[in-house]
């Protein structure tokens, strides 16, 4: 019984490293997403205020 023993924990290993290499590239992956995202909606809110002051510029100029 001790010998079935070793191969299966080395398996159970093999597949506990592999199962835990798989994690971190998803990790990778969802941060660089996550990240992305937030400069998105940055940039976005900056565009807003931009184009709200912008409008507000016109909108004087068109009741000069």
């Amino acid at each position: 019984m001790p010998k079935d023993i070793k191969p299966a924990s080395k398996n159970l290993e093999k597949k506990l490293d592999l199962l835990i290499k798989r994690f971190d590239e998803q990790k990778g992956i969802i941060d660089t997403y996550i990240k992305r995202e937030r400069d998105w909606k940055k940039d976005k809110v900056l565009h807003q205020r931009e184009v709200k002051k912008l409008e507000k510029t016109l909108k004087k100029y068109r009741n000069e």
